[in-house]
């Protein structure tokens, strides 16, 4: 396993939204040499799914303005074609090889490791359904 030393990398959802939760300290603080010293890219999409968790969970607006603090340290990938293109060969290639990352259920985890992918660095995620996918350096704790 590498260790965060280098260039940009991708952080998932579940990683990067771990440190804004009291239970999800210890999976965080798991992560912390891997994203140490590196600039951090989060996908829009990881955008949109903790905001949306915020909102359904309630949070008032001290937490909700810590989300967004949490956010800005992070550069955002927006789509762009060559993103949109990327996604798309990453789908085919799920589809064709019955890899999980293919379900409908992962739409979000598919435009994540699409943007890693597309840049060319690695995803930082704790979550198996990223395994050996075709191009995608994952860099994982698991």
């Amino acid at each position: 396993m590498r260790t965060g030393h280098g260039g940009p990398v991708v952080v998932d959802t579940g990683v990067i939204g771990a440190r804004l939760m009291p239970h999800g300290q210890l999976l965080a603080s798991g992560y912390d040499t891997l994203v140490e010293g590196r600039p951090v890219i989060i996908s829009f999409i990881t955008v949109a799914e903790l905001r949306f968790g915020a909102l359904r969970a309630g949070w008032g607006s001290s937490r909700r303005q810590r989300l967004e603090t949490h956010l800005r340290s992070a550069q955002v990938a927006w789509p762009d074609q060559s993103l949109v293109d990327t996604y798309a060969q990453l789908r085919t290639w799920c589809s064709l090889r019955g890899h999980g990352l293919g379900h409908k259920e992962h739409e979000a985890d598919r435009w994540i490791a699409a943007t890693a992918i597309y840049l060319g660095v690695p995803l930082i995620a704790h979550d198996a359904i990223f395994a050996k996918v075709e191009d995608l350096d994952l860099l994982t704790r698991l």
